[in-house]
């Protein structure tokens, strides 16, 4: 039976970080974004989020592109066909190039959408069984080793599973060096975000030191050849990010042993159909899984979670409490970490709702379009 959805609307909101998040890209001290919502027959809603930042630093999606291939190609899609299934979305989606960003936050507003008619979580609907999942925390560059060392230590005191550290060259061995020395036990793993070559070996070779869970993403944001040859020369297993888009991209880096560990970002792959197919073929191939944040807001962070309650999801993923980064959130009630674990939501959809009076206070435009 088709899902009806007779309206689509585009919330651009801007929310004000907690503290500046810095990695080897930059420093953002605000999120841009757009909370999308799909409305039903029965006016029921369903809400996705994009997590495309300002400027394309991370893919080469940004606000403006993701606003701009929504109103004018997706979002007309939607209108010429029918969709029974959230799984259709992707194939409608498909003669648009990549611009995966802004193909997940229509996507997501549909799943949500969908478990909410079937009276179901938005896990359920996924597939996922956990009623809990395990968090990380993820912690920028920081101004001094000393601030770094503090942030680490507050956050193990609050239970978090796993902490990620961005590093740069100039701020690797050493910044690596003095956490170890300081918490020699501790799961820790470190993000490059595509700031070395492999003209960095010996540097990298370095890290094997620190017994990391991972290095993600050291090479190239679209390489796994490189990949394959670091891989091969260290020890520290490697975690892909920026390389994978696809199910595809996922095939090919395991096959070539370019990597150990796979980050799932909803948004970087276009959307939860296509991080179920990775999740899937990771799970035959043996390949770790974990799911990656964009500071999101609560919808984004909500989706997350639910992707998170799959069985391949067996790393502690990014997905901290709202308060970490929001003074005030915009669902209800915010995520929150309790040693160190995230309880899954028992409502239909993502779960929470949306708190409409933050919703109003952070939004800067609104574009609805009849379907």
């Amino acid at each position: 039976m088709p899902i009806p959805i007779t309206q689509i609307k585009l919330k651009r909101l801007r929310m004000k970080l907690n503290h500046p998040f810095t990695t080897s890209f930059g420093e953002m001290r605000d999120k841009d974004f757009f909370i999308t919502e799909a409305i039903d027959t029965e006016e029921r809603s369903g809400f996705g989020e994009s997590v495309a930042f300002p400027a394309p630093w991370y893919t080469e999606e940004t606000v403006e592109t993701n606003a701009h291939v929504m109103k004018d190609f997706l979002i007309p899609l939607l209108h010429e066909n029918t969709i029974s299934h959230p799984h259709d979305v992707r194939e409608i989606f498909s003669p648009i190039k990549r611009n995966n960003m802004a193909k997940a936050a229509l996507e997501g507003a549909i799943w949500d959408l969908d478990a909410k008619r079937k009276n179901q979580t938005l896990a359920e609907v996924l597939g996922g069984h956990k009623s809990e999942i395990d968090a990380g925390i993820s912690i920028g560059i920081q101004p001094t080793i000393d601030d770094l060392l503090q942030k680490v230590g507050d956050h193990i005191q609050q239970g978090y599973k796993r902490i990620k550290l961005k590093i740069k060259p100039g701020s690797d061995v050493k910044t690596l060096r003095e956490v170890r020395k300081q918490f020699p036990d501790i799961p820790i793993m470190a993000d490059a975000n595509s700031a070395y070559t492999l003209q960095d070996l010996n540097r990298l070779k370095q890290l094997d030191e620190f017994n990391l869970m991972m290095i993600e993403q050291p090479l190239a944001h679209d390489d796994i050849t490189d990949h394959a040859q670091l891989q091969a020369l260290i020890q520290t297993p490697i975690c892909l990010d920026e390389s994978i888009h696809s199910a595809a991209d996922a095939r090919k880096a395991i096959d070539l042993g370019s990597c150990r560990v796979i980050n799932v970002k909803i948004g970087r792959v276009g959307g939860l159909t296509e991080a179920l197919a990775i999740h899937d073929l990771c799970r035959e191939r043996g390949i770790d899984v974990w799911c990656g944040g964009m500071l999101e807001a609560g919808v984004g962070r909500a989706h997350n979670i639910a992707l998170t309650t799959l069985p391949q999801f067996n790393l502690p993923g990014d997905t901290a409490g709202s308060s970490l980064y929001w003074e005030r959130d915009i669902i209800q009630p915010e995520v929150i970490v309790h040693n160190g674990t995230i309880t899954a939501p028992d409502k239909p959809g993502i779960g929470y709702e949306i708190d409409q009076e933050a919703l109003e206070a952070y939004m800067i435009d609104e574009m609805v379009f009849d379907l």
